[in-house]
């Protein structure tokens, strides 16, 4: 049976509850255990796809089409394990599956209540599919304290009895404060953050406190003292130079020798940390440095694009140097005379993300016709790919009306919203007035790769899978008039009809993508795309 580590978190938000489960899930991995990591977000959204990015940041897709909260996509960039539909529950997903059963007639006229009927189906999802597991990470989102989380704070407290006290342990990450005036760190945040976990009927084993400085070993025995858990049990959290870092960081303060030795483990020899160890070098010994363009419209909030941030990162590693990352509004483009040349004269490569509606498309499409006729490597994802072939018709294929019909109707659709396609499913149907969430094709397509392309010498293969999120796509009508224009259609879904990759064959490197690779780059593992791409930027740092 698999082993229960629930993760809280206390004082503030934004601690890096994901990332420390992220890293002690990586922890656990290289002592050779088989983990998973599950989250459990409060909101009563069913799903975060309907979301602003303003307000959630990135949504994090998985293979099985789950739209999911960004930490998944710690989860999966410091274990390398598939995330799946099962790995993320929300209030409102718990609460629209009691409704239904309710309708339905589940419950045979008993009261619905919260106690029992919802603790229990946030229990069942903790517990399901976790066969093979020696550890599954859960954490709670919100802090403690939160009127939403109260109904999981009871489920984990329940599950700790169900399962029985050397199956399941509570780690709770709380905040370590610096008092200027006092010229201390201050204790007492994290022993009221424990007196209100506790009142809730849930002891932590483990404390992992945050601070931006070491904790000296008297206020360390000080929480230990008045939070009743072992010294060694409380852990230094310090600020880090890099997320990729985190990991070796909590296993010199003892984390994962704290967890095991909570469920009654012998931690035995020391975990294999070679992959992090070999990061973190290239991290910080780079040959070189390259400064990436990215034009969007989301770039006041950098948690929108955390998964593009860090496969930029990935693909530093690959090629051992520093990425600099330089986030561009897309909007400036279309207010600015002569501002386009001067953003963007200094990057090494150009870098247009996904996103949805009109605004800041003209600014997209300007940054695009720069990369090809100044002939800078250009990398366009989803909606990227999307602009690319707008510009790419307007400019090169005398379509001078070409649009897209997201932003309205158009003579020139060449870019328009499909309503049926194919997948692993069968055939999939979608009304273009439908309820948002959950109508986009979502979730891992394969795509063939025509075996000449530039993306197929990127990937090595011809047949590739990758992660989509989008409910617009090119018109494979305008594909002949394209290709007259330079623009070459080199991947499409198995059945011809979607295109998936198109590039400029006469550009030293242009290619747009539907899908979003950077769902699937790990520092261990870095995206060939991102890889390709970052060693362009090199070869054009070196012609400036």
């Amino acid at each position: 049976m698999a082993r229960f580590i629930f993760i809280t978190g206390g004082v503030v938000s934004s601690l890096g509850k994901g990332l420390m489960a992220a890293s002690l899930a990586a922890l656990l991995q290289a002592r050779g255990y088989k983990v998973r990591i599950r989250k459990f977000d409060p909101y009563l959204n069913v799903d975060p796809g309907t979301m602003s990015p303003y307000q959630h940041g990135e949504v994090y897709v998985t293979d099985d089409g789950a739209e999911t909260d960004l930490d998944l996509g710690h989860y999966e960039r410091f274990t390398g394990v598939p995330g799946r539909q099962s790995d993320n529950i929300t209030s409102g997903r718990i609460y629209q599956t009691i409704i239904q059963k309710e309708r339905r007639g589940d419950y045979l006229g008993a009261t619905v209540q919260v106690i029992p009927h919802v603790t229990d189906a946030i229990k069942e999802f903790a517990r399901a599919d976790t066969d093979g597991l020696d550890f599954v990470l859960c954490e709670i989102g919100g802090t403690v304290g939160d009127i939403e989380s109260l109904p999981f704070m009871e489920a984990i407290r329940q599950l700790r009895n169900d399962l029985g006290r050397g199956n399941s342990i509570f780690v709770h990450l709380t905040l370590v404060p610096y008092i200027a005036a006092a010229g201390e760190l201050k204790t007492k945040p994290t022993q009221h953050s424990v007196r209100d976990l506790t009142s809730l009927g849930i002891q932590p084993d483990v404390l992992v406190c945050r601070c931006d400085r070491p904790l000296p070993e008297g206020e360390r025995a000080k929480i230990a003292l008045f939070c009743n858990v072992a010294k060694e049990a409380v852990i230094p959290a310090l600020d880090a130079s890099t997320i990729y870092g985190v990991p070796l960081q909590y296993h010199e303060e003892g984390l994962d020798e704290a967890v095991l030795s909570a469920f009654g483990i012998e931690a035995g020899d020391e975990p294999d940390l070679t992959r992090w160890t070999e990061i973190m070098d290239r991290l910080e010994n780079p040959e070189g440095e390259v400064t990436i363009g990215v034009v969007g419209k989301y770039v006041g909030l950098l948690d929108a694009y955390k998964s593009l941030h860090e496969a930029l990162v990935h693909g530093g590693i690959a090629n051992r140097v520093k990425v600099h990352i330089r986030w561009i509004d897309a909007e400036l483009f279309e207010q600015e005379e002569g501002g386009i040349a001067a953003q963007l004269e200094p990057m090494h490569a150009i870098l247009v993300p996904g996103g949805f509606g009109e605004r800041g498309s003209e600014g997209k499409i300007a940054a695009v016709r720069f990369a090809r006729e100044r002939k800078v490597p250009y990398f366009g994802i989803c909606l990227g790919m999307q602009m690319a072939c707008i510009e790419g018709a307007r400019n090169t294929a005398d379509i001078a009306a070409a649009s897209t019909t997201e932003f309205g109707p158009t003579d020139e659709p060449v870019v328009g919203m499909i309503t049926e396609w194919m997948s692993e499913a069968g055939l999939q149907k979608r009304e273009s007035g439908g309820d948002l969430g959950g109508t986009m094709r979502l979730g891992a397509y394969d795509a063939k790769l025509s075996g000449n392309s530039h993306a197929a010498s990127i990937y090595g293969a011809t047949d590739i899978s990758e992660r989509h999120r989008h409910r617009y796509e090119v018109n494979v009508h305008y594909r002949a008039p394209l290709e007259r224009g330079g623009l070459v259609f080199s991947g499409m879904s198995p059945d011809g009809e979607l295109p998936e990759v198109v590039e400029r064959p006469d550009h030293p490197w242009f290619v747009g993508v539907q899908f979003h690779p950077e769902l699937k780059s790990k520092p261990f593992d870095p995206h060939p795309l991102f890889a390709s791409f970052i060693a362009a930027a090199v070869q054009q740092s070196r012609l400036v």
